[in-house]
């Protein structure tokens, strides 16, 4: 189907003759937020690995705007826009928010080591780079270190560097995991505004969150697919209920 970005047939991942990942079939429509969750342990992890390439699948196959990306390498499916963050944020520390937004414009358009370049050089980046820190709200703290940002501002900086590789899809790792109340707000904040003209992916615990932002939403226990619709017809699932609502933080 041609609003179909993402999509897995069969997907399996065995390690030592233990199925993580069980013929998982999952279609991510275009311009949609889509959820993976379950308990611990069902695999979500897993299936993000293997959809970002980080691990190869024992059998089925993966399909990203028509191409078959089975056996392609990270780097090869981020350069065709499937592009993840994780579950910890990774940015760095003693750069400001600038110069790790500016950091991640360079490698995208082939300057990994324009580092060694001139400052002068360097600026070239930086109006990109600003637009990207006003986009997730944080213009005020383009020439702050990012060792200093809260834990949920520098989520939005990890999301305005995986902005800057330009995805057609992002895929975020628990989002708000570890966050307060406040951050949790802000994030979502941020996640709605930076949907616009994209397709979102994300692993996320916090129900509340998952109710409020996402179209789609794909349950999975033991590996396996045990539903898959809005949140309404999920959450009313007996099955669901048992294997995932009804355990405490799962």
């Amino acid at each position: 189907m041609n609003d179909t970005i993402l999509e897995t047939k069969g997907l399996t991942k065995e390690f030592g003759g233990f199925s993580a990942v069980n013929d998982v079939a999952l279609r991510v429509r275009r311009g949609t937020i889509h959820a993976l969750i379950g308990p611990n342990g069902a695999g979500k992890t897993t299936c993000f690995n293997l959809l970002t390439k980080f691990l190869q699948p024992t059998s089925g196959t993966i399909r990203f705007q028509g191409r078959d990306i089975t056996r392609r390498q990270p780097a090869e499916v981020a350069r065709l826009g499937l592009v993840r963050s994780f579950q910890i944020s990774a940015v760095f520390l003693n750069l400001t928010a600038l110069e790790n937004v500016r950091l991640a414009l360079q490698r995208v358009r082939g300057g990994s080591f324009d580092f060694w370049r001139s400052e002068e050089i360097l600026h070239v980046y930086d109006g990109r780079a600003r637009a990207l820190l006003d986009e997730v709200g944080l213009g005020d703290c383009a020439d702050t270190p990012a060792v200093t940002l809260s834990y949920g501002r520098k989520r939005a900086l990890e999301i305005a560097t995986t902005l800057a590789l330009e995805p057609e899809m992002m895929l975020l790792d628990e989002p708000t995991a570890g966050m307060t109340h406040a951050d949790v707000d802000r994030v979502v904040a941020l996640i709605r505004r930076v949907r616009r003209g994209r397709t979102i992916l994300m692993v996320e615990h916090n129900l509340s969150v998952v109710e409020g932002l996402c179209d789609t939403i794909t349950v999975l226990t033991r590996g396996r697919v045990l539903a898959e619709g809005d949140y309404a017809t999920v959450s009313a699932n007996p099955e669901v209920v048992t294997a995932y609502l009804g355990t405490a933080d799962a």
